[in-house]
């Protein structure tokens, strides 16, 4: 394990129960008492007891308090947890104290993690109010995107923190989202102004030293309204195997009775088996159960009728990308063209995970196979919505329509609820997809690139049923060499039949006859990418 960081320690007494409280990092200004759970102040050399904490809810993360590993160097250690709940669910962000006395925060983002380093924000910054979702923001010239503006509230602490909101009381939180580039991270800046600069071009906001253009890898700027001026960090993508953390907690020791309960619905037996998971189905009745509050919270439940059987089961492992992944949760999603409420087509979200990387989608749609996750930055979206560039690369608007989920089954790091909807545009750049997903107050992009459905059969070791498995792979579109002569014979009538109709209104008399055929088309089947449900806030 790591040394101990901290270049000066602080021990009080509670003034809850007389139990030693320790401050590691000269900047903690609070702490909870973990053996009376007082909620404590420190005011020079004395503690001031403000409240109780309400009791963590066990959400089976690896890390816990005095967790420690390297960041560029140089050696941290974990001090103190909150655990936040927004209208989707819950996240938890870990108090990290550095070895030159600093701090960040090690915070859940989108079933991955981002490292986060504190900024001072200017007293003239906006209120939450001035940014709204989906709107560009300029930051010393780099665009940013405003992706969520919601009311979330403070559940539980633990340990030291250098800030502690008012428990139960909601408070705005906004997000905003960097488009990547290839430069170096950003530094800890501070920033040193800000202007509204219009409702169609946002919010402009100037950062100081170590943030600007030249430095442009993906960057989350987080503003937590419960203060004023709000308390901003801004962080980027971290996979926690780069972090070389000990002192986390042994596997082999987990409770796991602990994470078993009777269905709310059927009262059948329920084993949560991921540390993340907000939602859950129960195995014998196919009920979506919500699991956000904790095991011990009220569950809710919801009915699913008509189960979907996904083709790839939940609990078979494969390999993709290098990676091995498995099957944790499945979803079936409906697509609506706004300007044809009578046409819908569907697709199919398989959730994937690996204990390092964390969570990616694969997308199974009649175009085809393909592999996603959320982006931690926000593509540059043009102002006319036909095109989107990202990373150097222009892509263009393939569909926009309306998703809604209509069946789940398994375990999933959000709150995943039946008839969840959101607003969808999907581009794409050859085999490469970018895809935009947005609800009144998240914005979320996804991105990744096809795959062909015999790597999938390959990957889940499901090459006995690769024919299920057919799509309109990666390539030039051509007639499967297995294609039924049922299959052809179908096609051959449609096409005479729709050569009839076009014969039929060529020759009509515009004058005398009502010369449309009713007849519509669509180009594609399906969606390749977004995901409301994969897109949540934390």
């Amino acid at each position: 394990m790591a040394t101990n960081p901290s270049q000066r320690s602080y021990q009080a007494p509670c003034p809850g129960c007389g139990a030693p409280v320790n401050f590691t990092s000269a900047q903690s200004t609070h702490a909870v008492c973990g053996y009376c759970q007082s909620s404590v102040v420190r005011d020079g050399e004395t503690l001031k007891r403000i409240g109780k904490m309400a009791e963590l809810f066990d959400d089976h993360s690896p890390l816990q308090l005095q967790a420690s590993g390297s960041w560029r160097g140089q050696a941290f250690t974990l001090v103190g947890r909150l655990q936040y709940q927004y209208a989707e669910g819950t996240w938890t962000e870990w108090y990290a104290v550095l070895a030159d006395g600093s701090s960040a925060y090690l915070s859940e983002d989108n079933g991955a993690y981002v490292w986060a380093t504190p900024l001072a924000a200017p007293a003239n910054l906006p209120g939450a109010e001035a940014f709204r979702v989906g709107a560009s923001t300029s930051i010393s010239g780099q665009p940013f995107a405003v992706a969520s503006n919601m009311q979330v509230m403070l559940l539980a602490a633990q340990g030291e923190l250098p800030h502690l909101p008012a428990m139960g009381q909601p408070f705005a939180m906004v997000e905003l989202r960097s488009q990547g580039g290839r430069g170096e991270p950003a530094q800890p800046g501070s920033l040193i102004g800000s202007k509204l600069i219009g409702s169609d071009a946002g919010v402009g906001v100037g950062v100081g030293a170590g943030v600007g253009p030249a430095q442009s890898a993906e960057r989350v700027l987080s503003m937590d309204y419960s203060s004023s001026p709000p308390v901003c960090s801004m962080g980027e993508a971290v996979q926690l195997d780069a972090l070389k953390l000990s002192g986390l907690k042994d596997a082999s020791v987990k409770d796991e009775t602990g994470r078993q309960f009777n269905c709310p619905n059927c009262g059948a037996a329920v084993t949560v088996t991921l540390q993340a998971s907000q939602s859950i189905t129960c195995p014998s009745c196919n009920s979506l159960i919500d699991v956000s509050g904790g095991i011990g919270a009220e569950l809710k439940h919801a009915m699913q009728d008509e189960p979907v059987r996904p083709l790839i089961a939940l609990g078979t492992l494969g390999q993709l990308q290098g990676t091995s992944w498995q099957v944790v949760g499945f979803q079936h999603r409906l697509g609506v063209d706004p300007s044809d409420p009578d046409e819908h087509f569907g697709w199919e979200e398989y959730l994937l995970y690996n204990q390092k990387r964390g969570f990616i989608f694969l997308v199974d749609s009649t175009e085809g196979w393909s592999v996603v996750k959320p982006a931690t930055g926000a593509p540059v979206l043009a102002s006319n919505g036909q095109s989107a560039s990202y990373l150097g690369a222009r892509y263009s608007l393939k569909e926009s329509y309306n998703a809604e989920t209509s069946y789940a089954l398994g375990e999933f790091y959000w709150r995943v609820s039946r008839g969840q909807k959101t607003s969808n545009r999907d581009f794409a750049s050859a085999a490469n997809l970018l895809s935009l997903e947005q609800s009144p107050t998240e914005l979320t992009w996804s991105v990744g690139s096809k795959i062909d459905s015999a790597t999938v059969a390959k990957a889940f070791k499901l090459e006995a049923q690769q024919d299920l498995l057919k799509r309109a792979d990666v390539g030039p579109v051509s007639f499967n060499a297995g294609m039924s002569v049922r299959t052809l014979i179908v096609i051959f009538l449609l096409l005479m039949l729709f050569a009839v109709i076009l014969s039929r209104c060529s020759s009509c008399d515009p004058a005398t006859q009502n010369c449309a055929s009713g007849y519509s088309s669509r180009s594609s089947g399906g969606s390749f990418g977004g995901f409301s449900s994969g897109g949540g806030h934390k």
